[in-house]
């Protein structure tokens, strides 16, 4: 394994530990559409490409999650809302998408690689300041919440395609302020967030 993303990953595992679940998220920052979390346990299996998805292309993106997905031990993907998002606050959005994610996991985990953030779960965890760069299974992780997400948006552009949701995702791009601008929120804006209030409060 390639020792500057596997760092974690071998310690713990010369520990005993070896259902190790990298939990990341996906759309902490829009002004638009859900949050995203993937969970995921790679066990003995490994991809060199892997590593912190907004450092690959789309189409790369695309090809590791279907790599991921077919070889992984297990794969959790938990969604939360912009309504919800709204009522408690996008950081608890985030933990609840995770908790979703590792929920929707198939097999017993005995240890989680979290980027960032700390969960109110009874598992041995580590959350790692920049996770998605420095560990394999919080790579995977961010690579099935980020296309995951991707996905997502893309639908919804279907639907309200005057914000052209394909080009940015929901974040807060001028493209995207200025759409927010012209045609004030639709029913997927985080109505909680400053640009969202703003534009609005501006109609």
């Amino acid at each position: 394994m390639p020792s500057d993303l596997t760092v974690y990953e071998n310690r713990l595992h010369n520990k005993g530990y070896s259902m190790i679940a990298g939990v990341d998220e996906a759309g902490r920052g829009p002004l638009a559409g859900p949050v995203v979390a993937g969970a995921v346990v790679l066990g003995k299996w490994f991809d060199p490409d892997i590593k912190d998805s907004k450092k690959l292309s789309p189409k790369k993106r695309e090809m590791l999650f279907n790599r991921i997905i077919e070889n992984a031990e297990s794969i959790g993907i938990g969604i939360v809302d912009n309504e919800t998002i709204d009522q408690i606050n996008i950081l608890n959005a985030t933990k609840r998408a995770m908790h979703k994610a590792l929920a929707n996991l198939h097999i017993d985990i005995d240890f989680l690689l979290i980027d960032a953030v700390k969960l109110n779960i009874d598992i041995p965890q580590l959350a790692i300041i920049g996770g998605d760069n420095i560990s394999i299974s919080i790579a995977a992780g961010s690579i099935i919440a980020k296309v995951c997400r991707d996905r997502i948006m893309l639908k919804l552009h279907e639907k309200f395609p005057e914000y052209q949701f394909d080009r940015h995702k929901g974040y807060g791009t001028a493209i995207h302020t200025s759409m927010l601008q012209k045609y004030g929120p639709c029913s997927i804006h985080r109505r909680s967030f400053s640009p969202v209030r703003k534009a609005n409060a501006g109609r």
